[in-house]
């Protein structure tokens, strides 16, 4: 087939999941490569509160990118993690959260505004009972056709896989973590 035979999709559906490093890195690579081509982009964060590097990048480059990026962070971290997850914070709680930034991802992707909405830890979400199956085929169902969508974390529902046009299964092969090394700030987080 020859080059002027491909056509190019209005919109796709990307996945980042797998128990490798890596997920959120990607979406953040697939975050620069929208603004660089003037796309307006919607980063929608499930699961981390904490500060975590890509919160400090985001908030410094927002003043730069004025009304092409819109940042939301709406986790209350780790869920049922046993000494990782917040032991102050109620099942309810997590719920409430990822059922409100549910609803702030399902606006931006649904609204038309936004060429890219990205829903990092999104996959953790639903693999945690947060949110349901579903809800995430819901939001995939619901965006814009003109919206390409992102959707990170572990454990992506097999049974959604055929409304995904794009996706990565981050394999680990080695992680410090394993020999009970703690995660290394600008590296892990």
């Amino acid at each position: 087939m020859a080059f002027e035979d491909y056509k190019t999709k209005p919109s796709v559906v990307i996945v980042y999941t797998g128990e490798g490093k890596g997920k959120t890195s990607a979406s953040l690579g697939l975050l620069g490569r929208a603004l660089g081509n003037r796309n307006k982009v919607a980063f929608i964060q499930f699961i981390k509160y904490w500060g975590v590097s890509e919160h400090v990048f985001i908030r410094d480059i927002l003043p730069l990118f004025k009304d092409q990026l819109y940042f939301y962070k709406g986790g209350k971290g780790f869920y049922k993690a046993g000494d990782l997850s917040e032991q102050h914070i109620t099942d309810d709680q997590h719920h409430k959260a990822a059922l409100d930034t549910y609803k702030k991802a399902l606006s931006c992707a649904s609204s038309g505004d936004y060429d890219i909405v990205i829903c990092d830890e999104i996959n953790n979400a639903v693999h945690d009972g947060l949110l349901t199956d579903k809800q995430l085929e819901d939001l995939i169902k619901k965006r814009a056709t003109s919206t390409s969508l992102c959707l990170t974390g572990r454990n992506f529902p097999e049974k959604l896989l055929k409304h995904a046009d794009i996706v990565t299964n981050m394999t680990k092969v080695k992680h410090h973590f394993d020999e009970q090394y703690l995660a290394n700030k600008g590296i892990d987080f």
